[in-house]
């Protein structure tokens, strides 16, 4: 039998796959048995808009913040409850070096562009700050706000629990972000709010 030397379209795909792949980065797992009690934590939230510049926030700290925001627990439910299950939000991660989309279920950062969409945040002064830089999306309608007030809660009770600064924040060019993530985004889909958390700088009196 003679070989023609021609590749099959699915030995194509297989060759470009690879190359396709986009850069993912695990997480650790949450620690879920820290804090402290609930209801000290809610009489404790505030937000603080000062953040530790030489303080970096930690990969187990990192993934128990976007844990909490949009993750999925050990019962296989959503941290946070979404209307009819709509589970109608997204949660990135922004960083000089690019953006990265939270995927919940395998607790993992996906790289979905190598753009530093910081500075389209950063109309205080403040935020260029802060470590961390999460951007919460959503279906332009009620309930999708609403799910993302759930979110960035669930972000301030775990702060307040860890002794982290951070606060939500309204001030962001939304219609630009939402450009820059176009491809990203489904249907509909905008950039609703942004959230810097981070180290609070000691008081040293």
């Amino acid at each position: 039998m003679k070989h023609t030397g021609i590749l099959t379209l699915t030995g194509l795909l297989a060759l470009a796959l690879p190359t396709l792949s986009a850069e993912t980065k695990q997480l650790p797992a949450p620690d879920i048995k820290g804090g402290i009690p609930l209801m000290q934590a809610i009489d404790q939230r505030h937000s603080e808009r000062s953040y530790d510049p030489e303080r970096r926030i930690d990969d187990q700290t990192l993934s128990e913040i976007l844990w909490v925001a949009w993750g999925m627990n050990s019962g296989g439910k959503r941290t946070i409850a979404t209307a009819r299950n709509l589970q109608n939000m997204g949660l990135y991660l922004l960083t000089p070096e690019g953006t990265w989309r939270y995927e919940a279920a395998t607790n993992t950062l996906v790289k979905v562009n190598d753009k530093n969409l910081i500075p389209l945040t950063a109309r205080q002064s403040f935020v260029n700050d802060a470590p961390v830089h999460l951007l919460f999306t959503a279906k332009d309608d009620t309930w999708g706000r609403c799910h993302v007030g759930s979110a960035y809660q669930n972000v301030y009770l775990y702060a307040t629990s860890k002794g982290l600064a951070t606060v939500v924040r309204g001030l962001i060019d939304t219609d630009a972000l939402t450009r820059e993530l176009a491809g990203e985004l489904k249907d509909g889909e905008v950039v609703i709010i942004h959230q810097t958390v981070g180290w609070p700088i000691d008081d040293e009196d």
